[in-house]
């Protein structure tokens, strides 16, 4: 996909951690009182962070069910509706933006959800010190930002050691969903995916290295809106292959 001055993604042995570049930016936005009532009042008892440590799954659910962790799951319509829909899983949600965090606690506390917890950190952090290995059904990344300009593509998120610490994270046969809709970002993802050990594409040959949407990841507003325009949509769904 690269070009000779198109940078493509890091190598395998590059730092998961690299001082002064983020995957995100944070943004300064006016919280609606729904937002701020989630944050003040539906915290306490569904938020998490860093400083819990590493998790205790079944005791924090009060039961053994697949696992989801979706990360950067923006104001989080897509979360609510699958947690809502498979009350038999739970689901874990990363995000930096207290927007979108506070309406999903918000809207979690409204629609009686028990099978969502939420963290308001840095999802590299969180996976990295707070999620045993192993532990996962699915890790879901659904339009994390592109970062279109050449210069920031070593923001992406998608790099080879974030790959590789979400498949230590996943359980052997658990799966890794990326989305976007930026055609130059499916091909990074699988370019990266491609070099990845220890995943296996469960794409058929006809569509590979991408598939169908899966019925389980909701269709969002922004979607139709970019059918509607003629803007695809591209998902890879890579399953743990190593023991």
């Amino acid at each position: 996909m690269n070009d000779t001055d198109t940078p493509g993604p890091e190598s395998a042995d590059a730092p998961l951690h690299r001082p002064g570049i983020k995957s995100y930016v944070l943004r300064a936005g006016r919280m609606t009182t729904a937002q701020t009532r989630g944050l003040e009042e539906v915290w306490p008892r569904l938020g998490l962070t860093l400083a819990d440590g590493p998790l205790d799954l079944d005791a924090v659910f009060g039961r053994r069910a697949p696992r989801v962790v979706e990360v950067g799951f923006g104001m989080g319509a897509s979360l609510i509706e699958q947690a809502e829909a498979h009350p038999e899983t739970d689901y874990i949600g990363i995000e930096v933006h207290a927007p979108g965090v506070g309406k999903l606690l918000d809207e979690a506390d409204k629609r009686g959800l028990t099978n969502l917890r939420v963290y308001r950190e840095d999802a590299l952090a969180v996976l990295e010190q707070c999620i045993p290995a192993a532990s996962l059904t699915t890790v879901q990344l659904f339009f994390p930002d592109p970062w279109p300009k050449k210069k920031h593509h070593k923001r992406r998120i998608v790099q080879p050691a974030f790959v590789e610490l979400v498949r230590t994270r996943l359980e052997p046969g658990g799966t890794l969903h990326m989305a976007t809709d930026w055609e130059a970002y499916a091909e990074w993802m699988a370019e990266v995916m491609a070099e990845a050990p220890g995943y296996a594409n469960i794409a058929e040959a006809e569509t590979a290295p991408y598939v169908p949407r899966p019925d389980y990841r909701p269709l969002t507003k922004f979607e139709v809106r970019g059918e509607r325009l003629g803007h695809g949509v591209w998902d890879l769904v890579h399953r743990r292959a190593d023991a």
